[in-house]
């Protein structure tokens, strides 16, 4: 059942939300539908296929709920009228329900964080309160946020469609950085014991595929697909047989998938014509500079610093330019490294941010700072939920 619940949920909503036009009772039909399977599943085994067997259920609650409230709307007109209500469209092109429902929730009525939230709580299948993790923000703040944005979009009338091309332009960043915040909501989890979660990794690509799809010709969505293709090829080697953490560092390359990084690597050459380039295209160089580098020591060092140069131009954000650091201080060595991360301690955005403790940490010991390096480690554990990357700080804190 959690199985179906991982790699399901999305589809299963998606389908059921073409029936209802209404979010909250789109997953409270789901809800019924997992409920029912809670049941029937022990009794007469687990079907073939889970999701058909969940879209059926749900959609069926769904078409009995809807069908109850237009009866009662011929019975009721002048009470119950909804000329906002729309039939399901006929948009057969359109690959995947989910792209329906992300375009939804990207909408631009939205504040970005309620875009954002509403996503990784419908589309992800993740719960209020690991939302609300997500966000450094209490439970209920993430609930009345959720339920604030359902609002809108039912009182909006938000139609429950992929926009037309015309309107594509305004939307697709958003779209964009969602798809991207699930990608690196997977490749690092933010909480559990597991280091990724495949699903929303599988999720994140599948996504990116059909927006390159659907816009063929935008160098974005090129560079976030061919980011996600050089970075998700390293999965196999980020852990060992026991689920520990393995630094790019030390990965067996051999592992990588080298097919995703041919095609990724042609996204990026591609992506990267558009003067002066965007923000996904130069991100995907960066993972094409680790990907095509034969060792940790043949990688290119500087040439990450001047890639991370031209997104802090095209992108300012305080993560990239701790990333910006990190690099120096492999170009130039843990002093410049250490330099470059003090430049950014009074960054507010970064004070519960564990990487750069965790970076820190590591120049220090390079340096042989043990006793500032061992207060780092403590401090970068504090401020880490994933098991794997505590299990990691733990050894490192232990071994210093």
């Amino acid at each position: 059942m959690a199985d179906a619940h991982r790699h399901e949920w999305a589809f299963v909503l998606a389908a059921t939300v073409r029936v209802t036009r209404d979010l909250d009772l789109a997953e409270e039909c789901v809800q019924d539908a997992y409920a029912r399977a809670l049941v029937k599943w022990p009794e007469d085994g687990v079907p073939r296929s889970p999701g058909g067997w969940l879209t059926t259920v749900a959609r069926n609650r769904a078409l009995d709920v809807v069908r109850r409230e237009s009866a009662l709307r011929r019975t009721l007109p002048l009470l119950l009228l909804d000329e906002t209500h729309e039939e399901p469209d006929d948009d057969g092109d359109i690959p995947d329900d989910r792209l329906r429902l992300i375009f939804t929730c990207c909408h631009p009525a939205l504040a970005v964080e309620a875009q954002v939230a509403l996503t990784l709580r419908l589309l992800c299948g993740l719960t209020t309160v690991e939302v609300a993790r997500a966000f450094l923000v209490a439970e209920p703040t993430m609930a009345a946020r959720i339920t604030r944005a359902k609002k809108k979009i039912a009182g909006a009338g938000i139609p429950y469609r992929v926009p037309p091309a015309a309107e594509l332009p305004a939307r697709i960043t958003a779209v964009l950085d969602v798809v991207h915040l699930l990608f690196t909501t997977g490749h690092t989890a933010p909480v559990g014991d597991e280091l990724l979660r495949a699903d929303l990794l599988e999720r994140a690509q599948d996504l990116a595929r059909m927006l390159h799809c659907l816009l063929p010709e935008s160098a974005e969505a090129a560079g976030l697909l061919a980011l996600i293709l050089l970075t998700d090829a390293r999965r196999a080697a980020r852990t060992d047989s026991a689920g520990r953490l393995v630094l790019l560092a030390d990965q067996d390359r051999t592992l990588w998938d080298h097919k995703a990084i041919e095609e990724g690597a042609g996204l990026v050459r591609w992506s990267l014509r558009t003067r002066p380039p965007g923000r996904y295209p130069l991100m995907a160089a960066i993972a094409a500079v680790h990907s095509e580098a034969a060792s940790e020591q043949e990688t290119d060092w500087r040439e990450l610093v001047a890639l991370y140069d031209l997104l802090m131009r095209t992108w300012p954000s305080p993560v990239v330019a701790l990333n910006r650091a990190v690099a120096v201080g492999f170009a130039e060595g843990p002093a410049a490294g250490l330099r470059a991360l003090d430049l950014l301690a009074g960054e507010p955005q970064l004070a519960s941010y564990g990487y750069l403790a965790a970076a820190r940490a590591d120049f220090l010991r390079r340096l042989g700072c043990r006793d500032r390096a061992r207060a780092a480690y403590e401090e970068a554990l504090l401020l880490t939920r994933n098991g794997a990357e505590r299990a990691f700080l733990t050894d490192r804190l232990n071994s210093t």
